[in-house]
């Protein structure tokens, strides 16, 4: 199947400067909803007990907020799958002294404000606050680490200046995706951190592929200028790059509209990042290399 036919020559390059307006755009608008709204959080991060109910008779979030009101527990409740499911997450920031015992004591309140048999518990969570900080720290040192590693791979394999691009593109990717879950506002949890660590992987691997072929390139067109053959290069992986990215897209697709709401986030997340990776590689990455090749000639 060919998508892009042979000798398409797309001034890929000619548009950098629309990019870095349009990339730095969006990291300054993620940074500020970082440091003023933050992500939310899971129970696997923050600590406490998380429980998942579904309700058979129609009942509202309003009600099942008053019914947790009146007892001693509170909490805070969300909307989960949408369109009327009735199902809802009962988060509580309990000691570790409570954590054994609040799915019993929910249990309890369920049953006096709506009756046995009315509901069903479909999962509790609890972890410890101990626990969740140490959490918190492996998930943010394994992102960190893995951007590094990738971006060190690709330096070995090839030049210092591919290697800068790639841990770039990497961050670019990894800050756009963690921006779209907090406007989502979805829970920062373990299966999020391994969608962010996906992520970066297929990321990476769409740089190699195009980074190999501008190695191959200017080999071959010793008297073309680097420009012209990062826009070479581009044009013929071009056709490989939106193959591959439309099929996994169509995927996530699918897991997004039928999955149900336990893997919506996780799908949600890859689904942002493969975009983001998709633009990064083309208008993150080589831009950098062509930034640092332009820098060791002068």
């Amino acid at each position: 199947m060919e998508i892009i036919k042979p000798g398409t020559r797309i001034p890929f390059l000619s548009y950098r400067r629309w990019g870095f307006i349009l990339s730095s755009v969006l990291i300054v608008g993620v940074l500020l909803l970082l440091f003023t709204k933050g992500p939310n959080l899971g129970v696997d991060f923050e600590g406490g007990t998380m429980v998942h109910v579904k309700f058979g008779d129609a009942v509202t979030i309003g009600q099942l907020r008053a019914a947790l009101d009146q007892s001693p527990l509170g909490g805070v409740v969300q909307d989960f799958g949408g369109g009327g499911a009735g199902e809802y997450l009962i988060r509580m920031e309990k000691s570790t002294a409570q954590i054994d015992t609040v799915g019993r004591d929910i249990r309890n309140v369920l049953d006096q404000g709506f009756g046995q048999g009315s509901y069903e518990v479909l999962r509790v969570e609890s972890v410890g606050p101990k626990v969740g900080d140490d959490l918190r720290r492996r998930g943010i040192l394994s992102v960190i680490f893995a951007t590094i590693m990738m971006g060190a791979y690709i330096w070995i394999r090839f030049e210092l200046r591919f290697g800068l691009g790639a841990i770039v593109a990497l961050i670019h990717d990894v800050l756009i995706t963690l921006g779209a879950l907090v406007v989502a506002n979805f829970e920062l949890d373990l299966p999020i951190v391994a969608a962010l660590l996906t992520i970066a992987g297929y990321s990476v691997n769409d740089t190699v592929v195009i980074c190999d072929r501008i190695r191959e390139n200017m080999r071959k067109y010793r008297r073309d200028s680097m420009e012209k053959i990062i826009n070479t290069s581009i044009n013929e992986t071009l056709g490989r790059t939106i193959l591959t990215t439309v099929t996994t897209l169509l995927v996530l697709t699918a897991l997004l509209v039928l999955g149900g709401g336990v893997i919506r986030p996780f799908a949600f997340t890859l689904f942002v990042g493969f975009l983001a990776g998709l633009y990064s590689t083309i208008f993150v990455a080589t831009p950098t290399i062509l930034f640092f090749e332009k820098g060791r000639r002068r």
